[in-house]
């Protein structure tokens, strides 16, 4: 991946966002959506102060995207973050998730994040396999939290203390 370039996210990149994410919402389980977002909300999510909201763009294509959100409202946890990650299709296996995590990991460093954490559902080896490479340990499993495609889906609840 030679001309990967992680950046921050811009509204030109969102139809490509909204495609990675609307697949898995349609399609897998990553996300408990059913149904892809519509475009507003992704252009409010770019909008949001706080977090952060990368691209990896490979030559003029995106193809993967990671951002950071508030983990609760209440004010003790400030220095907490939520993150994820989703791939292209296609895409997974070259470094792209690292690749994404290791920017976004970083940029929450430098803005005085403690916490992240990370919900990943089950089964999903590859990105558990990820987490655990960037340095998150598995704290929890949820079972049957959420139900898509007429299956109970579990979630593992991961976290890495930042710097």
């Amino acid at each position: 991946m030679c001309g990967m370039d992680i950046r921050r996210a811009l509204p030109a990149d969102l139809p490509a966002v909204a495609a990675i994410y609307g697949r898995e919402a349609r399609d897998g389980h990553a996300t408990f959506d059913l149904e892809p977002r519509p475009m507003e909300a992704w252009e409010a999510r770019l909008g949001e102060h706080g977090d952060q909201f990368l691209v990896a763009d490979d030559g003029g294509t995106i193809t993967g995207y990671a951002t950071s959100s508030a983990y609760r409202p209440k004010p003790a946890y400030a220095h907490t973050r939520e993150t994820t990650v989703y791939v292209a299709p296609g895409q997974q296996g070259r470094g792209t998730g690292r690749a994404l995590y290791d920017d976004l990991l970083a940029r929450l460093t430098s803005d005085g994040i403690h916490l992240v954490v990370a919900a990943v559902a089950l089964p999903n080896p590859g990105s558990l396999a990820l987490h655990r490479t960037c340095g998150f340990e598995e704290v929890g499993v949820m079972r049957e939290v959420g139900r898509k495609h007429g299956l109970w889906i579990d979630v593992a609840w991961l976290q890495k203390v930042l710097g």
